[in-house]
């Protein structure tokens, strides 16, 4: 891809276990985990002191000479000579005078491949060709630091064994001595339960126990020369090959989540499976995972370009591997798939509505097996007695413990705080999420034992949809607000969906009386929140102000012209003269944006051209963004700068261009 990634995939598994790169090139900065912010240009301390190292090491001797290749440390670092991001791979390049040395990290997020794609294991495939035509002795050596298996370097100390893997050369695990599994909730923690392995496959291959000595940030010797970089010795693992090597990161997290009482599994050990298993299929497996990584990765830039240009083909795909790596498959006590999202850097709610809301594109175009899956918690969570609210839950609990809602609630008393929820958007978004799920898989399966929820939930938009009170919706960093005409648009498009559920279910009566009431609320929405220039407003009752109307998506995906062809078009071309150098506000109340509600809001446009133009800032927002950060959805379309998200699964929702035409045939077979 041409976009330069403001930070770069190399483990992405899971919200724990994750390692980035936050420069252009592997040597200049330690590996992080995903909560590291860092600013490459100001704020120096303020970035140094945020830094979340999970700090790797990597090391080629070349005849006897040792240069590092990744990670921050006083070896000589090698030069980087090319980088190479897919949507499952990322591939760096590396040059002396007299070799090449080529360093692929793939993380195999197959999205049909449910045995593969949880498996907690990423690889990092190292190999070098002669440049001179003479034969060099060649070795490599890779550290990973006790930070991948604590919250901080030191918090506890960590205990290491060997392992004997089949098919494996060595393989070494280490972990936090007190095994306290699943102890916390919270955003900006990591995990200090389970082991972390570290095995490798090649010739005179070995992993030892070590202690590494990992410098923490070269920026400063810019800024002070003469300054020596600060350094921390950790307890570390170091595989060692002579020549190519297969190395393998895997984490045992022993179990995932918590759910409602119990302690779950995840897919890939839920019939038994041990981690030293998973590491020997996945060894062996290799060759044949890279193939199809290859593939899928290709047809995936392939189809973007299609759909909406080269820019938004290197969006998808830098974002699909963050994507998946915000979640945490489980299996409940049935046995059926559970699919929680960390709400990262915003609170760390679990299987947050509002949030899936916007990640499911993506998951309704690879896999919508997965979207019921985010469902599930929601409706399970409904139904207890404890929520006593008759609109959709806002979450079912904080990453990883998923017992209930914690958004809104009441530190002293326990209670839910009536003006801390979403009653229209997350009532909307349950609904529009529910009718997607039937039209990608084609059937009604899935909803049928909620239909009454769904109908609960429905009535109460057709009650408060119409103009919504003082309350929040998903955009709630922007505050509370009454009568926001993109939140009734929310209503409206539910109620829609919930038409085409009834549609399917053969339920034409219904299906008529919940189409009818959207048309009618549809109709009352063009006069009462038209600024009578062609655009609409942000509140009914605040002529002469914008919004990014992004929730009127649905009324094209789904084909049911609830809003006149011109009504929605006129809107968005209008949104083309308040753009600002890094895209579209989110509104007229402040000049930050959001990536997800931008594309869709880009999508709403009949022409190609005037989509690549409408997300062209936002891949530039991305290209020259100071903030080194994976994908943020919440920046400043003014500086580039990202204003407070990161690494969140709403980046799903780009892939709402490329899901659209399948779709939207679907949805034409449905209505016929």
């Amino acid at each position: 891809m041409k976009l330069r990634a403001p930070s770069v995939p190399l483990i992405t598994v899971d919200p724990y276990f994750s390692v980035w790169s936050a420069a252009d090139k592997l040597t200049d900065r330690p590996t992080s985990h995903w909560t590291d912010r860092y600013t490459s240009f100001s704020r120096a301390d303020w970035a140094r002191e945020a830094s979340r190292p999970n700090s790797m090491l990597g090391l080629v001797t070349v005849d006897g000479k040792t240069y590092r290749f990744m990670g921050a440390s006083d070896h000589e670092a090698i030069e980087q000579t090319g980088l190479d991001i897919d949507a499952l791979n990322t591939v760096y390049t590396f040059e002396t005078d007299e070799i090449k040395v080529t360093a692929a990290f793939m993380t195999p997020m197959l999205p049909t491949e449910l045995d593969v794609l949880t498996r907690p294991v990423s690889y990092l495939k190292l190999s070098a060709v002669s440049k001179d035509g003479k034969k060099h002795d060649v070795s490599y050596e890779v550290s990973v630091s006790e930070e991948l298996c604590l919250n901080v370097a030191g918090q506890s100390p960590v205990v290491k064994s060997d392992v004997q893997i089949k098919g494996v050369s060595a393989c070494m695990k280490m972990g936090n001595s007190v095994q306290n599994v699943l102890n916390r909730s919270g955003d900006d923690v990591r995990i200090d339960w389970g082991y972390l392995y570290l095995a490798v496959v090649g010739a005179g291959a070995s992993v030892s126990d070590t202690k590494v000595t990992y410098a923490r940030d070269f920026r400063f010797n810019k800024k002070e020369p003469d300054k020596k970089p600060e350094s921390a010795e950790l307890e570390s693992l170091t595989a060692k090959a002579e020549g190519d090597a297969l190395i393998m990161f895997a984490y045992d997290d022993i179990d995932s989540v918590t759910y409602f009482g119990a302690k779950l599994k995840s897919w890939w050990n839920k019939d038994g499976m041990t981690i030293e298993m998973a590491i020997e299929k996945a060894a062996s497996s290799y060759d044949k995972l890279a193939k199809k990584c290859r593939e899928f990765s290709d047809k995936l830039y392939i189809d973007a370009c299609k759909a909406g240009g080269e820019q938004y083909a290197d969006i998808v795909s830098l974002a699909y591997r963050q994507v998946f790596a915000a979640h945490k498959v489980a299996v409940d006590t049935e046995g059926q798939l559970l699919f929680i999202s960390k709400e990262c850097f915003s609170n760390g709610c679990a299987a947050t509505v509002d949030v899936s809301y916007p990640s499911i594109p993506m998951f309704l175009h690879y896999n919508p097996e997965f979207v019921k899956g985010m469902m599930r918690p929601i409706f399970k969570y409904a139904a207890t007695d404890e929520w006593e609210f008759d609109f959709a839950p806002h979450d079912a609990g904080q990453y990883p413990l998923v017992e209930g809602q914690v958004y809104g609630k009441n530190r002293e008393t326990g209670k839910q705080q009536h003006h801390m929820q979403m009653p229209v958007e997350e009532c909307g978004n349950m609904l529009v999420m529910a009718a997607a799920v039937c039209v990608a898989q084609g059937n009604t399966s899935f909803v049928r034992d909620h239909i009454e929820i769904l109908e609960t939930w429905a009535q109460y938009l057709i009650r408060f949809g119409q103009d919504p009170e003082h309350q929040l919706c998903t955009d709630d960093f922007a505050g509370h607000l009454a009568h926001n005409c993109n939140l009734s648009l929310k209503a409206i498009m539910g109620l829609a969906g919930l038409a085409i559920i009834f549609k399917m279910l053969g339920k034409k009566r219904k299906s008529e009386s919940y189409y009818k009431k959207a048309k009618e609320m549809a109709d009352i929405w063009v006069k009462t929140a038209a600024n009578g220039d062609g655009s609409f407003r942000l509140a009914f009752d605040r002529p002469g102000t914008y919004s990014m109307k992004y929730n009127a998506v649905w009324d094209k995906l789904f084909g049911t012209k609830i809003f006149a062809p011109e009504v929605m078009q006129s809107e968005v071309q209008s949104n083309f003269a308040r753009m600002n150098p890094y895209g579209m506000p989110l509104d007229n109340r402040a000049q930050y944006t959001k990536s997800d509600w931008l594309v869709w809001t880009a999508t709403m446009l009949e022409s190609d051209d005037d989509f690549r133009r409408y997300i062209e800032p936002l891949w530039k927002a991305y290209h020259y963004s100071p903030s080194r950060v994976p994908l943020t959805d919440w920046y400043d379309t003014a500086t580039s700068l990202m204003v407070g998200f990161q690494h969140r699964t709403v980046q799903g929702g780009l892939f709402i261009k490329l899901m659209e035409k399948d779709f939207s045939e679907k949805c034409k077979k449905i209505w016929g």
